[in-house]
């Protein structure tokens, strides 16, 4: 089956965001940040903002729940747009030039509807997509919920098997794979040139 699709994650292939890169000199205590991180701010109550939950309601959910974070927790989507540090320039370049091919381009983010717009706005290459993105915080659900994967091959019109999917996240590519997508995990070190070579996609 011929390829036609490339779909990107952004979070970890195209954007560096870490909330380290703020709270490290917030907390100048590796220590605390770190537990911060894992038991107060952790990935799964974020995640229920990329869901679609108002960052307004996600924090004062948790201000409820650990009072004694309160200052932490405000700051948290106070200073987001510090933790997003800058885009991945190895992979931007990748996808630069995969938009002078006749590969079409799609997005599909877990991201919240609310800090999305900041990126779209300060990273021309989002451009290149023509504004076929996949935002899980307009749909209300996130990867690896399977709908999400056919809320863009509906909206589109694409098949699976003629699309490779890009992400960073082991369960998002399991989950795509078992939907009969094409498939490319990124790491830090991935060589994406390469690994859509190893496709037979080729770049401009």
């Amino acid at each position: 089956m011929e390829i036609k699709n490339i779909i990107f994650d952004f979070g970890g292939v195209l954007m560096d965001w870490n909330p380290r890169y703020f709270f490290k000199d917030y907390f100048n205590d590796d220590e605390k940040m770190e537990y911060f991180l894992q038991h107060i701010a952790q990935t799964e109550w974020n995640e229920e903002q990329d869901r679609g939950r108002s960052l307004a309601e996600g924090t004062e959910i948790q201000v409820k729940k650990f009072p004694e974070w309160e200052k932490e927790l405000r700051a948290y989507y106070d200073n987001w747009t510090v933790m997003l540090k800058s885009d991945i320039p190895h992979n931007v370049e990748v996808l630069k030039r995969l938009g002078k091919t006749d590969y079409q381009l799609f997005g599909l983010t877990n991201w919240s509807e609310e800090t999305f717009p900041y990126a779209l706005e300060n990273y021309d290459f989002f451009q290149l997509f023509n504004g076929k993105i996949v935002v899980s915080g307009t749909e209300k659900m996130i990867k690896p919920d399977p709908k999400i994967w056919h809320v863009l091959l509906e909206r589109y019109n694409l098949q699976a098997n003629e699309s490779v999917f890009i992400d960073d996240n082991p369960k998002n590519i399991e989950m795509a794979n078992s939907l009969g997508f094409n498939t490319i995990k990124v790491d830090p070190d991935t060589d994406l040139e390469k690994e859509l070579a190893g496709l037979g996609i080729q770049l401009e």
